[in-house]
């Protein structure tokens, strides 16, 4: 079986093979990166049209590769994957999906981190529909640390890191789950203290879907 992952930036690369390596290894794994859509999406602060346009012809290339499922990287780009996925050959899957599936099971005030600004609302409408589609009334309330990222791609990790656990432990102090935009946070939660609400990230939570997806 085969997996397409188009991909934003890097930064999660290593992460995401490392966890299809442990839990679906006997898939191979197909990558497509442009770091230029993130750029773009962080300058204009929302998907466009040219946006759009690369990513429906990611999802063509990803079609000629004859996967079993087409998976996106990027939050911030998940809207333009929407609408581009409507052109795949096969499954589809969002790196965020079976994560805030997962925070609208575990609570009804959901607290969304995010360290670049172009995440946050497609995050946090990502939240919105999958409360809709069960049924259920949330809160969802946003914590943007804005930068943080590129302070991590400048390799600032502490600093980074400092960031983001202050804005975790503000949004675990007023929420029931908290959900961490960026998969690049996966990193933080060995550094968190005696959380005492979940915190969720979403890059094991999604090759486990895959897994599912596949039937695996």
């Amino acid at each position: 079986m085969k997996v397409v992952m188009i991909h934003t930036s890097p930064v999660s690369l290593n992460d995401l093979k490392a966890l299809c390596k442990e839990i679906i290894p006997s898939v191979e794994l197909v990558n497509i990166i442009d770091d230029s859509l993130l750029e773009e999406v962080k300058t204009v602060g929302h998907i466009n049209p040219q946006i759009i346009s690369r990513m429906c012809s990611y999802v063509q290339v990803a079609n000629t590769l004859k996967p079993d499922l087409i998976f996106n990287q990027c939050s911030s780009v998940g809207e333009a994957f929407d609408i581009a996925k409507q052109q795949a050959c096969c499954k589809t899957l969002k790196i965020d999906e079976a994560m805030a599936e997962k925070a609208v099971e575990l609570g009804e005030r959901i607290g969304v981190v995010a360290t670049v600004a172009s995440t946050v609302s497609p995050s946090c409408n990502l939240v919105a529909r999958k409360a809709q589609a069960a049924g259920k009334q949330v809160t969802v309330n946003r914590y943007l640390v804005d930068g943080a990222l590129d302070i991590l791609m400048k390799g600032d990790v502490n600093r980074h890191n400092e960031l983001v656990i202050k804005a975790i432990e503000k949004a675990e102090s007023e929420n029931d789950v908290v959900v961490l935009a960026q998969g690049s946070m996966t990193a933080i939660l060995p550094l968190l203290k005696n959380p005492q609400k979940p915190v969720l990230t979403s890059p094991r939570l999604a090759i486990e879907r895959v897994k599912k997806e596949l039937g695996l």
